[in-house]
């Protein structure tokens, strides 16, 4: 049997081989930098990123977990990364909300994240080129669409980079941890709504109030002793909160996808979604002519929504999911096809898809 003293001694000189190996993993990192910036490429590469996961996936062969692998080297390729150039980041929210969360899930910790008070913040910080890309909801599996940032993509000229799907829990905060000084609980409107059946059991008789955001009712709660808050795990950390409950959310099955905005469009990864908005002229069987044209060509549609134009009584603007990237031949051929038969056709971005 070997001593414990043994078996750390020996972690203890794989840890300095691990930081040696980064080291020199760095100075790769810092010559690709500098030819990337001769040759005018974009530092951030979401297809070299998804490669470099997939690949450490299956040459792992040991005990260390594949979504553990896939967490350690998205802080690594976020410290590379800062290394080459420091990337900023707008999200929508306060610091600990759920967009926070997903900007951290897909850039990392090593990135500039900056909290952006509301949607069209968000959407005028890219455009303006304050932070290069923006980390914004767009749909959750319980509430549904987020229309808001639909209603954005009319007028915006920035893409659909990527998207983030985020597992959503949430949990009852206060400063005590204790239930019984709870006399009102602050949330999102979303957040309230998936909580309703356990807050009607637990507490039948406390005004159930809405704010702005998750991160906003604990930072009233961080203020107010009397306040519960509906929040993230991180809100707990950041507002120095405790929690009374955990996972008080109705359904398991709760996740939010979220996107990433930016300027320049996304070369294919070979796991792909394209999102296009586009109108139909009011007659019988117009939508159907256009949905047609996907269905001859072989593309699977995996969403698709109306918003009122805002422009004439009754019309509507749709959007569109479909599997695949704008440059795979099949897809480009439809949606050639599909911009003969619809109006304003505008193509919101081809982009890597969200990991669960």
């Amino acid at each position: 049997m070997k001593t414990l003293q043994y078996h750390r001694e020996a972690i203890n000189a794989i840890d300095d081989e691990i930081l040696n190996l980064l080291n020199k993993r760095a100075e790769h990192v810092k010559s690709i930098g500098h030819i990337k910036k001769s040759e005018g490429l974009p530092i951030w590469a979401p297809e070299r990123e998804r490669a470099i996961y997939e690949r450490l996936e299956r040459n792992n062969l040991g005990g260390f977990p594949n979504a553990a692998v896939r967490n350690v080297f998205r802080e690594i390729i976020s410290a590379s990364v800062a290394l080459e150039k420091p990337i900023y980041v707008g999200y929508f929210g306060l610091a600990g909300t759920f967009s926070n969360l997903a900007a951290i899930k897909r850039f990392g910790n090593s990135a500039e994240l900056l909290p952006l008070g509301d949607l069209r913040e968000v959407f005028e910080w890219v455009e303006k080129g304050k932070v290069k890309y923006g980390v914004i909801p767009i749909e959750n599996t319980i509430e549904g669409v987020v229309n808001h940032t639909l209603d954005m993509f009319i007028e915006t000229p920035l893409f659909i980079v990527g998207e983030i799907v985020l597992e959503i829990s949430q949990n009852l905060l206060n400063k005590t941890g204790n239930i019984n000084d709870v006399k009102m609980v602050y949330s999102h409107p979303h957040a309230i709504a998936q909580c309703r059946n356990w807050l009607g059991k637990h507490l039948p008789l406390i005004p159930i109030l809405a704010c702005d955001s998750t991160a906003k009712a604990a930072e009233m709660a961080q203020e107010d002793g009397s306040i519960g808050a509906i929040a993230s795990e991180m809100a707990e950390t950041v507002y120095e909160l405790r929690a009374i409950e955990k996972h008080i959310e109705d359904e398991r099955l709760n996740f939010t996808r979220f996107i990433i905005i930016g300027k320049e469009p996304i070369s294919a990864t070979g796991r792909d979604t394209t999102s296009l908005m586009f109108a139909v002229k009011n007659e019988a069987g117009a939508l159907c002519n256009v949905l047609e044209v996907l269905r001859k060509a072989g593309v699977n549609m995996t969403r698709l929504e109306s918003r009122p134009s805002k422009q004439k009584v009754w019309e509507y603007t749709f959007y569109l999911n479909i599997d695949g990237h704008i440059d795979d031949e099949p897809i480009a051929k439809a949606l050639k096809e599909l911009a003969e038969k619809a109006a304003n056709v505008k193509i919101l971005g081809s982009y890597p898809k969200g990991d669960l």
